[in-house]
């Protein structure tokens, strides 16, 4: 197979460039992403279709990754919680060599071909579920072998790779393949594609938490009020909604919990 994100950049000579030329050169590759994930919004949908399912069913949603691919799993499964107000057991992210990967590179975690189904073990797995193999080269075997044992055991697969025909995209029931061309620094794939796959999970993570309810109008209704900057969103919306002054939104919200629960509240107790 051909690794179009392993190709020599588009631009040479960068040690040579200026600042400004440089910084104008970067920008020009990230226009081209929104255009290939675009292309990709058949593919998605029907991946969160399943998803939608499974997760109404009970299910859960697992990602795993090697390097940026699993970091980028890990950051938006983290943040659904806050965002969305739901359990942390939800969606799961899961990298190779575990939490201490996410700062510095695990040798050589990525290329077990058993790691990733001992790690997914731990969190029982099953039918139930759905898996989401993330690899910009579509060949890690960490991921692909997860996604191969995966569907040995009747567990819907998915994947995010910038690659055509690769072992991961044949792993995976519902490929997602974003090929946003040659890095503008050659091979290194936390630029566009890491780009590419980061708003395709925003895009399945959104959209499976809207369709399951946890967004009103454009609102994060059910959001985790974790700090100040949040609590002050949450009582601005309440006073937007009840027409209550500031003082009193802020009362209700920190009474029961969040911006829904005091909506609710308001309007069944007026």
């Amino acid at each position: 197979m051909k690794k179009i994100t392993e190709q020599p950049s588009l631009y040479d000579r960068l040690e040579a460039k200026d600042i400004h030329e440089i910084l104008t050169e970067i920008n020009q590759e990230d226009r081209k992403i929104a255009n290939v994930v675009a292309n990709c919004i058949p593919e998605i949908e029907a991946l969160v279709e399943v998803i939608e399912a499974k997760l109404k069913a009970g299910g859960r949603l697992f990602y795993i990754g090697a390097g940026t691919s699993g970091r980028l799993g890990v950051l938006d499964a983290s943040e659904c919680p806050p965002t969305f107000g739901v359990s942390p057991d939800l969606v799961i992210g899961l990298i190779a060599g575990g939490d201490r990967a996410l700062r510095k590179a695990a040798e050589h975690a990525e290329d077990s071909t058993e790691l990733a189904w001992e790690d997914l073990q731990l969190y029982k797995i099953s039918s139930e579920d759905v898996l989401i193999g993330i690899a910009a080269s579509g060949t890690t075997p960490y991921v692909v072998h997860g996604l191969r044992q995966a569907r040995r055991h009747g567990i819907v697969t998915g994947c995010i790779t910038c690659n055509p025909d690769t072992p991961l995209a044949e792993a995976a029931d519902y490929p997602i393949v974003a090929i946003v061309g040659p890095e503008y620094v050659t091979g290194s794939t936390r630029m566009k594609a890491g780009t590419a796959q980061k708003l395709i999970l925003n895009m399945i993570s959104t959209t499976t938490m809207i369709r399951l309810g946890h967004i009103q109008g454009s609102r994060m209704v059910d959001m985790q009020l974790t700090n100040d900057k949040l609590i002050d969103r949450g009582t601005k919306m309440i006073m937007e909604d009840t027409g209550l002054p500031y003082a009193e939104a802020e009362q209700l919200l920190k009474k029961h919990g969040s911006v829904r629960n005091a909506i609710t509240h308001f309007y069944q107790s007026h």
